[in-house]
């Protein structure tokens, strides 16, 4: 089994800041490095810039100031966007009368790594079908995905971004919509996938708990970094009273775990 470097930059940030039509800062002076297998998760209050940021690692919006490296290369310069997913809000971005089925869905994934006009060759319907079998849909391949349900079109979404064989996946809040024991069985999927393949992950959550309860490293972004540490030392350095107020109370879900 091939070593992994746990040392190698995937994302590195230096003194971004964000502000709309030169207005007030919505992102100021951040900072910080996301390696080789890192779970990472995104929080912070509406409007603190968590979205603003990860469209900034995206290269979906350019920093205002700061300088964004990918693999240890300039974003203006990045082009191999094979190695990066990308997982959206299901809500927003799917239409559930599309006629698709769930492998098609997933091929999709292929042709943005090799192009809309390639036929796909037996390697691409490979890695199509290896992709719904690491999210154990691969019985559904068959199913029009608007059929499926919540949590199943989520898995198929992360399937369709494995399929690029990426190096890394970001998700922007996937389970809005989601009810909670449906979300918990996506998040122990994440975790398998970070786990067992090693894949570096970045989710963008409004979640408190389940960052803190799966993630290996947490952002708490309210314009600024207010912390940038582990799950465990989260609560040690008041960040959350920094970023929510003294007067705020959350509730740590304990549901029993299951398969979607």
């Amino acid at each position: 089994m091939q070593q992994v470097d746990h040392t190698q930059d995937i994302i590195e940030l230096q003194d971004i800041y964000y502000s709309y039509n030169g207005q007030e800062n919505v992102l100021e002076n951040i900072s910080f490095s996301l390696h080789k297998g890192d779970y990472l998760g995104i929080i912070g209050p509406n409007g603190g810039g968590k979205t603003t940021l990860l469209k900034i690692m995206l290269g979906l919006i350019k920093p205002t100031r700061g300088t964004v490296k990918l693999f240890g290369e300039n974003i203006k310069a990045f082009k191999d966007w094979g190695r990066i997913g990308y997982v959206p809000q299901k809500a927003s971005h799917f239409d559930n009368n599309f006629p698709a089925t769930a492998e098609e869905v997933v091929a999709m994934g292929r042709y943005a790594k090799r192009g809309l006009f390639h036929f796909p060759t037996k390697r691409d319907r490979e890695k199509v079908e290896q992709a719904l079998e690491q999210v154990d849909m691969l019985s559904y391949k068959n199913n029009q995905v608007g059929e499926l349900s919540g949590g199943q079109q989520q898995r198929i979404f992360i399937a369709r971004a494995l399929a690029t064989e990426p190096e890394v996946i970001f998700l922007d809040e996937p389970t809005v919509g989601v009810d909670v024991q449906t979300q918990e069985q996506f998040y122990q999927l994440l975790k398998k996938l970070n786990r067992e393949l090693d894949l570096t992950l970045v989710l963008v959550s409004h979640e408190l708990d389940i960052v803190a309860k799966e993630a290996t490293e947490v952002a708490c972004i309210n314009c600024k970094l207010v912390c940038y540490c582990t799950p465990k030392e989260l609560l040690k350095h008041g960040s959350i009273e920094q970023m929510y107020g003294k007067d705020l109370r959350y509730i740590l879900h304990n549901h029993e775990r299951g398969n979607i």
